[in-house]
This record gives C-alpha cells, structure tokens and sequence, in this order.
C-alpha cells in the first residue's frame, strides 16, 4: 500500500494543472493567505477521501479475493486504464495542433490561451477572496488520482501503526509542491514571486507534455499492479 500511495501522490504533487493555479494565487494581492486556503481546501478534500473509505471499511482491510477487495482492485484497473486513455487524447490533441498547442509565435503559450485570456485570468485571481482560492483547489483536485489513492486505502489497516504513516506520507507527498511554494513565499517573498514567475512561464509551454507523462506512467503503474494483484 504504501509504494503505491507514494507514486500516487507523486504523480498528483507534479499535475501541473493545479500547480499552475497556486502560481497565480500566490502572485495575487494577499497571496499568502489565498495560497493558505488552497492548501487547507486541498488537504481537507484528501483526508475527507480517506475518511470516507475507512469509515467503509471500519480500518479493517477486506480478505483478499473477496468481492470488496476485488471491487476496489478493478476500480484502481479502470482508472488506470482513463488515464492512460487520457494521456493518449492530449498527446493525439497536441499533435494534430488543438486549441492548447497553439505555437508561441502566434501569441499564445501551449496550455495557457492568448495574452489577453491570461491577463483576464491574472485579473480575476487578483480580485478572488479565500473562499474563491479554496473552492478553486476543490475543483482542480486531479480526482482521477485521487480515486486510485482511494482504491489503494482500502487496504490500511489501523490496528497497525505503518498505515497511519502511509496515510499521513501520502498526505504530505502530495501536497508537498504547493507547500515549498507557500513556504518560499512566505520567507523569501522577492526571490518567490521571481522564481514563480518563471514556473509558470515554464509550466506554460510544457504543461501537455507533462500531463501527458505523468498521466501515462501513473496509469501504466496502476493497471501492472492492478493486473498483478487479480491474477496472483
């Protein structure tokens, strides 16, 4: 359970979606405080998913083979399955030159729209309250990864103090990106708001690729141990 809650929350740590998101929050007027709602919102959307599955569960993982134990397997085997779907969708979008991988050259970045949309986006973040920010980490949660994390705590067991660390590591892994940021903010705001600046340049122009990446190694991951642990 616990090496596959760690690549989970990895690959959600790194989605660049809702990384992206926080660089703006972070950049707007009181950000420190907006990044902290997002992070809260964040965290609580996680513990809630857990909450829910052990309150199903009662703690206790179910017997392997049995029907709640194969459930969850094939539900973790169809996400995986999504994502590497999902991940062939935007490499196919991209290739065939959609709305989000439009050059450079014509005034827009891959994956962020035209200047002026992102200078309308910059001008409504600015404008956001906490509450905005919160219910913005809310909707940009990768729910997909955060599915298989729930497919993967059906099998904590918290008669043993290893799963509450497992729980707890998965937590804090994928959180960790929007923390350092926070962090960095909050101790070295000057050198923050530059260094954030070029992420979100950078995560502009490579964001489908990353996606696509992450994605397709996430579901490749999910679908090998999926597999493996309903043929064993």
């Amino acid at each position: 359970m616990l090496l596959d809650l760690l690549v989970i929350g990895l690959a959600i740590t790194i989605y660049p979606l809702p990384v992206m998101a926080f660089v703006l929050v972070l950049s707007a007027p009181r950000g420190v405080w907006k990044g902290l709602a997002f992070i809260l919102a964040w965290l609580a959307c996680l513990v809630a998913v857990i909450a829910l599955v052990l309150l199903l569960t009662g703690g206790e993982p179910p017997a392997p083979k049995s029907p709640p134990s194969t459930a969850a397997l094939a539900g973790k085997l169809a996400i995986g399955i999504g994502l590497v779907l999902y991940s062939e969708h935007r490499r196919r979008r991209r290739r065939r030159g959609g709305p989000d991988s439009a050059p450079a050259s014509s005034g827009s970045a891959p994956g962020s729209g035209s200047d002026s949309s992102r200078s309308s986006l910059t001008s409504r973040m600015d404008q956001a309250t906490g509450w905005s920010a919160a219910g913005l980490a809310v909707l940009l949660q990768p729910w997909g990864m955060v599915g298989a994390a729930a497919a993967t705590v059906v099998e904590a067991d918290l008669s043993h103090s290893e799963s509450f660390l497992s729980l707890l590591a998965f937590c804090l892994l994928a959180t960790s990106s929007l923390l350092a940021m926070e962090l960095y903010m909050v101790f070295a705001p000057e050198k923050a708001g530059e260094a954030l600046t070029g992420l979100r340049a950078w995560l502009s122009d490579h964001k489908d690729p990353a996606i696509v990446v992450t994605c397709l190694v996430l579901g490749l991951w999910l679908v090998g141990r999926s597999l493996y642990e309903l043929t064993r």
